[in-house]
């Protein structure tokens, strides 16, 4: 039976957190809205830099955080024969050029519990990929540095399950930690979200982060690689917001259809300005109900 307190519950607005964390100069948690975004891989620095430069612009003019975003490994391509990146000496290299040039925060996925303390030395967030959301040994490691943690998801795992893969990380050092919906299997390519798990995962005390690129990718859809459902990007972003979360987590590239990674499931460049303006003004009707 639903009590009285239950509904009490169901009906409040989203609201700052008691801990919101801090990445470099960045508060997320506190009731703004931020972006993490970037290219799936770091294809070449001149990429890198020409997309954080742009994304940089659009934020600062629209008053929102931005946390830039790049693999140096895709170590969970579909094919053998996939790019996965130039490797993590390179690709550190290239993320510490991004950070000095732009004065912004990094974030990169971290695959091995090796990879962990070099990684740290330049990203200011550490990823762990949805599929190794379980990994102990490389949760514990990554908790380990003083930086700031963002667990995705596993495609796999119900939500409430994710309160054990934050405990490891927090248990483990920091309590910087953010956790990431990025959509559950739904059959055996296309990907679904379920909005309630925005809603559970908040509740753990920790920033909530929306994925919405990836949440509309199928897994091995396009022959040995992904595809995706771009169009549904915008409405899931525009649920996810109503919703609440804390940040907005999304690939972008100036020409998704050249993209060595991902390319299929890609936000354009040039889109980012619009949906980044229909999110927020979404996010602030949030707000103003607060108020």
């Amino acid at each position: 039976m639903n009590t009285i307190s239950h509904w009490d519950e169901a009906f409040k607005p989203f609201k700052p957190l008691d801990n919101p964390i801090k990445i470099g100069d960045y508060v997320i948690g506190d009731g703004s809205l931020s972006l993490i975004a970037g290219p799936c891989a770091i294809e070449s620095e001149k990429l890198c830099l020409t997309i954080a430069e742009n994304l940089l612009q659009i934020c600062n003019d629209l008053g929102i955080s931005y946390v830039f975003k790049a693999s140096f490994d895709k170590a969970n391509r579909t094919a053998l024969s996939s790019f996965r990146g130039n490797g993590i000496e390179e690709g550190l290299k290239i993320l510490k050029k991004v950070k000095t040039e732009f004065n912004i925060p990094i974030l990169t996925d971290v695959h091995e519990y090796s990879q962990a303390s070099i990684v740290s030395e330049v990203a200011d967030v550490l990823q762990i990929p949805a599929f190794l959301c379980r990994q102990t040994d490389l949760l514990i490691e990554c908790g380990k540095h003083g930086k700031s943690v963002n667990i995705k998801k596993g495609q796999f795992l119900p939500a409430a399950d994710m309160k054990y893969a934050v405990e490891k990380v927090t248990e483990s050092g920091t309590k910087n930690v953010m956790t990431c919906e990025r959509g559950a299997v739904f059959g055996y390519r296309d990907l679904i979200v379920d909005m309630r798990n925005l809603v559970i995962m908040r509740e753990f005390g920790y920033p909530i982060v929306f994925d919405a690129t990836h949440s509309v990718q199928q897994m091995g859809g396009a022959i040995g690689s992904s595809s995706g459902l771009t169009q549904f990007i915008p409405p899931q972003v525009r649920a996810a917001v109503a919703v609440g979360i804390d940040a907005l987590f999304m690939e972008t590239h100036p020409n998704p259809d050249q993209a060595l990674s991902d390319g299929s499931n890609m936000m354009p460049l040039e889109k980012m300005p619009d949906v980044l303006n229909m999110a927020l003004h979404i996010h602030n009707t949030h707000q103003e109900n607060i108020l």
